[in-house]
């Protein structure tokens, strides 16, 4: 999800009481206590619980607004975060009892605002002396403020809302290891208990310093994963590839449509490395084709989706309609430009009137007939999804916005639409259900329910530094809780899941393509045949 950083400020000095909710999350709270009994969690400093001598530590929540999301956001335009904060808090309180915990917002979806009410917290803080560190939470994706609070030199723990702010989280994350920040862990679990267990190592820097304080909750991030076990024998897949000689050969004819402008400027080494041109157009011209768009032909394609999907849910024929029309409007623009692949602005021609549908079913048939729709403009994801979908005869690619999750131990590739094909064209068909694209509830989606049991590959090409990011997982189930994107698959990574959640999202993006199968090998010699690097991220 690409959206824009400069948007309209909306402050926020929030004061809430949880008295009311009190009640309802006592269970909850109770549940989550009595779970740490299960982990190693290290002794706090703080014995003493007087409030004197507590450790006294600050909650900041990272959101885009209060009480409830206006803009299309992570996890859902319409969001309200309050209950999600007053069952954190709640078990907080609960579960360290040695812990005063002060509550702050930082509410605004202007990075740069973000950045600065935070900062306006820590300098008040600094300036009374009283406060000894802090949790962030990052509730939204587009809010700001970690980086001002890691600043005051305290210790700071820093919890994604898994399918919230992970995009936030990973990125951030990423940026303080490489750049050995010494005062900040992480923690990214869906599970209440794994944040209280992290909580309670903040005591820890008050005698031991910053150190011991991020070894003890990176012990109790590795101990939590240590303990998921996971058969990781997969189904059986065998299927046909090229060779890389012919796939090289093959991808010389290969044609890339990009409307608008698509991410970083890959055109020319895309071209010279892997003589794949890249035609970037304008919305004007697939708008045109959209308009005259055969209507009956559109609502036979209306028809099959009726009967085939499992369930339609808040979308109607008419929306339907315009996306059927959107699918044949890309599928004759492909064929006037002799292209394979295509890749959209989608969101941000859609919510700016230049386009009148999503082209989320449209990406799922172009995706199931063995040729590529790919979101955002991702330019590198469409180049990804173009060699491998051709190296593999038609398997399609799942652009998707990964989350990390330690108390599961998976890997959750999501997005807005996925191909229900996963094996090619030639293989089984999934169930899938329509939606509306799930930040801002508008327009038609997908939630694909792709198959468990099989080995993934997922990749990003990138051919101004001439490398393929790599890993792989196995893919387990399907996440259909209304938070994100609607496609959720989830897997268990093959390798250091520690090194998959810490390093690399900084520098290279958040986007992944999964493609089914085992492509190690092929990956492998492509990269020896380019002369590239591959960068194996776990």
């Amino acid at each position: 999800m690409n959206l824009p950083m400069n948007l309209p400020v909306r402050q926020c000095n929030c004061t809430m009481s949880r008295r009311s909710a009190l009640a309802g999350c006592v269970a909850g709270c109770l549940g989550a206590s009595a779970a740490l009994a299960g982990l190693a969690i290290p002794k706090s400093c703080a014995a003493n619980t007087s409030s004197e001598e507590r450790t006294k530590i600050r909650v900041v929540f990272l959101l885009t607004n209060l009480p409830v999301s206006t803009w299309p956001d992570w996890p859902h335009v319409g969001f309200d975060a309050r209950p999600t904060m007053e069952r954190i808090m709640n078990a907080l309180t609960t579960g360290c009892p040695e812990i005063e915990f002060v509550e702050s917002q930082v509410c605004s979806p202007n990075l740069h605002e973000g950045a600065g009410l935070a900062k306006d917290i820590v300098d008040a803080d600094h300036s009374k002396g009283d406060i000894d560190g802090y949790l962030v939470v990052q509730i939204n994706l587009v809010s700001a403020g970690i980086h001002s609070v890691v600043a005051s030199g305290k210790p700071v723990l820093y919890a994604d809302h898994i399918f919230g702010g992970s995009h936030a989280f990973l990125t951030n994350t990423s940026q303080f290891y490489h750049s050995k920040t010494e005062n900040v862990a992480s923690i990214a679990s869906s599970s209440l208990a794994h944040l209280v267990a992290a909580t309670k190592c903040l005591p820890l820097a008050k005698t031991g310093g910053n150190k011991a304080f991020t070894d003890a909750v990176a012990k109790l991030r590795r101990d939590i994963v240590a303990g998921v076990n996971v058969d990781m024998k997969c189904i059986d897949d065998k299927f046909d590839m090229l060779s890389i000689d012919d796939l090289r050969k093959e991808l010389k004819t290969k044609k890339i449509l990009e409307f608008e402008q698509g991410w970083g400027d890959v055109i020319e080494p895309t071209k010279e490395i892997f003589g794949i041109n890249i035609i970037r157009r304008p919305y004007t011209e697939l708008h045109d084709l959209w308009t005259k768009a055969d209507k009956d032909q559109a609502m036979e394609i209306v028809k099959r989706w009726q009967m085939s999907a499992t369930d339609i849910v808040d979308v109607s024929c008419e929306t339907l309609e315009k996306s059927a029309r959107m699918y044949l409007a890309m599928k004759q623009c492909l064929k006037n430009h002799g292209a394979e692949s295509i890749t959209i602005n989608c969101f941000g021609g859609f919510m700016g009137g230049a386009l009148q549908a999503y082209p989320c079913l449209g990406f799922l048939e172009l995706l199931n007939e063995g040729l590529v729709g790919a979101c955002e403009c991702d330019t590198l994801s469409t180049l990804t999804m173009t060699v491998m979908t051709t190296l593999t005869k038609g398997r399609p690619g799942f652009i998707s916005d990964p989350v990390i999750d330690i108390a599961s131990k998976q890997i959750t590739y999501t997005h807005c639409v996925a191909s229900t094909k996963a094996l090619g064209p030639k293989g089984p068909s999934n169930p899938y259900a329509i939606l509306t694209h799930n930040e801002d509830r508008a327009g038609a989606s997908v939630r694909s329910m792709l198959p468990s049991g099989y080995m993934t590959t997922t990749l990003q090409m990138q051919p101004t530094q001439k490398m393929i990011l790599f890993h792989q997982a196995k893919a387990v189930g399907n996440d259909t809780r209304d938070y994100a994107c609607r496609t959720k698959l989830a897997a268990v990574p093959v390798g250091d899941f520690e090194k998959l959640m810490r390093e690399g999202w900084a520098g290279w993006g958040w986007h992944r393509v999964t493609f089914y199968g085992d492509l190690k090998e092929p990956v492998f010699a492509l990269a020896d045949a380019l002369g590239w690097e591959v960068i194996e991220e776990a």
